[in-house]
């Protein structure tokens, strides 16, 4: 099997790039064992703070920031940083060349029941000669990611990533500490029977998702004229790792629960890397309104609807929303 480095660089990939992703997998090597701890370590259950989101902090959201923070800066390959877990950018080196945006630990809620978690990362050229201290340099829509990926930690570790050039999946060999390709290229087939949705949400969303839901639910009787399955893991990670390997839509729409806050995912950590992931592996991502690579962000945390997944699917149930 390949290790990564050579892969990535008969993709093209700058040495710098290798060098920057290389080190975002170190800080997720550790995340893995902390995870894999579990109450041995001492790092289930939540602080008492929260954070920007409102929501409250795991410990082991902190410490998972914290490692991926720390080796990020200190490695000089980053301009800047932006987290979930920080209410602001992070400066970094005034010289490097890209800026990367992250969640440390999606699904955390999952940790405490020994579910599936992971870590989410993109990868963007930092503006030349921008400020490392203006949070403006984030602000570029995600059709200019140069990398995007995520660190899913289960029953194995694995890895999948895209610099352009498809979406590969990789597993962390614990003996050796290498990610080894184990998938060249990720395919999502077009059509499905399987999705995934918060479904205790039903009575907030718009009349559009209610209704493809309820042709869904329908089965072979109903408009679709198929059953489908649903399968909800409560971590975005987990479900767009299941779309990857066998298809499927995965969507968290908008609703009406806080008027405030009409979407639930971030753009810049969360929406953009999966979106990244799912387009280059035959798959769509869109918001019910646009594409979501296409979103010129506003802020840090703005949070967008999300719907991604095999593209007929993805398909029907836009047609729904115009």
């Amino acid at each position: 099997m390949r290790r990564l480095p050579p892969v990535l660089i008969e993709d093209g990939c700058s040495r710098e790039l290798v060098s920057l992703i290389r080190t975002i997998l170190a800080a997720c090597k550790e995340i893995s064992f902390r995870v894999g701890q579990g109450a041995l370590s001492g790092v289930l259950g939540s602080t008492l703070d929260e954070n920007i989101q409102g929501e409250t902090q795991k410990k082991l959201d902190v410490l998972s920031n914290q490692l991926l923070k720390d080796i990020l800066l200190e490695s000089g390959y980053v301009k800047a940083i932006a987290s979930e877990e920080e209410d602001y950018t992070v400066a970094g080196n005034p010289k490097a060349n890209y800026i990367v945006a992250f969640d440390p630990l999606d699904g955390s809620s999952n940790t405490d029941i020994n579910s599936l978690v992971g870590t989410i990362f993109s990868i963007m050229e930092a503006p030349e000669g921008s400020d490392p201290s203006d949070p403006a340099i984030f602000m570029q829509p995600g059709h200019k990611q140069v990398a995007a990926g995520y660190v899913l930690y289960g029953p194995s570790t694995m890895l999948a990533l895209s610099t352009g050039k498809g979406t590969r999946l990789f597993t962390l060999d614990k003996t050796h500490g290498s990610f080894l390709l184990t998938q060249d290229f990720a395919a999502i087939p077009e059509d499905t029977k399987e999705f995934a949705i918060n479904a205790s949400n039903q009575r907030h969303w718009t009349p559009a998702m209610q209704n493809y839901i309820a042709d869904l639910l329908e089965g072979e009787t109903g408009p679709r004229g198929k059953n489908f399955n649903m399968r909800w893991i409560a971590a975005m990670v987990g479900d767009v790792h299941r779309v990857l390997c066998r298809g499927g839509l995965f969507t968290y729409p908008e609703d009406r629960k806080d008027p405030n806050k009409p979407f639930k995912l971030r753009l810049l950590y969360e929406a953009n890397p999966m979106a990244m992931l799912i387009e280059q592996a035959g798959g769509i991502a869109h918001t019910g309104r646009e594409r979501i690579l296409d979103i010129q962000p506003e802020e840090i945390h703005q949070r967008v609807g999300v719907i991604l997944g095999s593209k007929h699917e993805v398909e029907a149930c836009l047609t729904y929303h115009k």
